[in-house]
């Protein structure tokens, strides 16, 4: 997938629903063979925030559609080169994460940063992910 100047066409990867699209933020962007999504927060299909205060419940939610925006671009969770995780409490939430990523990564060999921020895009969230994979 290239333009007519021969440089990768970048391509907006999208759902049915969109739970972005309201926001004009694109799910991911696919060029050529990398995906690069946008940070997956714990929103059902409508936008809505699911597992309010619980974080196990907002990972799988966030880590559920980080595999459905990698799977619309071609990709999977299995083909992830680098994770960026943010959550609010890093010393509560690390453990749990870690065994969710052994769960939903296999193999879990890639590059990863796991950040502590005071708050997300919405003050409920306590997790948001975004990756790059490769797609093809």
């Amino acid at each position: 997938m290239s333009d007519a100047s021969g440089a990768p066409q970048r391509v907006r990867v999208t759902a049915d629903p969109d739970w972005y699209a309201p926001a004009g933020i694109a799910l991911g962007i696919r060029v050529g063979d990398l995906v690069f999504t946008s940070g997956q927060g714990p929103i059902d299909e409508h936008g809505t925030t699911v597992g309010k205060g619980d974080f196990e419940a907002q990972a799988r939610q966030a880590l559920a559609n980080l595999a459905l925006v990698l799977k619309n671009a071609g990709s999977g969770l299995d083909q992830v080169v680098k994770a960026t995780v943010f959550v609010t409490d890093i010393a509560r939430d690390q453990e749990a994460f870690a065994r969710l990523r052994a769960e939903y990564f296999v193999p879990h060999t890639f590059a990863e940063s796991f950040v502590e921020v005071s708050s997300l895009a919405d003050p409920d969230w306590l997790i948001e992910i975004e990756a790059v994979a490769v797609a093809g």
